[in-house]
């Protein structure tokens, strides 16, 4: 039996990575931004999850991970993970921009501003997850 030899990411591929991480960690945050100023604006509701000012901090420190893993681990199993649980924000997103339901306070254009960096991510964690 041979055995497997993993071979070493190329430089054009771990330059997709570093464009990965880097428009990952751009993307998170304008979610951290949006979230607060949603927060301040009282569309955000306190529940039994607790405050939610605990969730961004959350959500910062789950961001922060992320990047530092694809900037640095380069596994393309995790850029796959990652890129699928990005791209489950698209359905309600797609609801809140098509769908918009009776006494929204949000505009359906933020969802569609949303909807657009969505997929600009999962681009990037496409070429870094699946080109060669």
């Amino acid at each position: 039996m041979t055995a497997v030899v993993t071979p070493a990411i190329s430089a054009a591929r771990e330059l997709k990575f570093r464009q990965a991480a880097f428009v990952y960690l751009h993307v998170s945050i304008l979610y951290e931004a949006a979230a607060y100023e949603m927060w301040r604006a009282g569309l955000l509701p306190f529940s039994r999850l607790g405050s939610p000012v605990l969730w961004l901090v959350i959500g910062a420190v789950v961001a922060l991970a992320v990047f530092f893993a694809l900037l640095y681990w380069r596994n393309v199993l995790f850029v796959r993970v990652i890129w699928a649980l990005h791209a489950l924000r698209l359905p309600p997103l797609i609801g809140g921009a098509f769908f918009p339901g009776t006494g929204r306070p949000i505009p359906p254009a933020f969802y569609v501003t949303a909807i657009v960096v969505v997929v600009i991510n999962l681009w990037m964690l496409a070429r870094a997850g699946w080109d060669l």
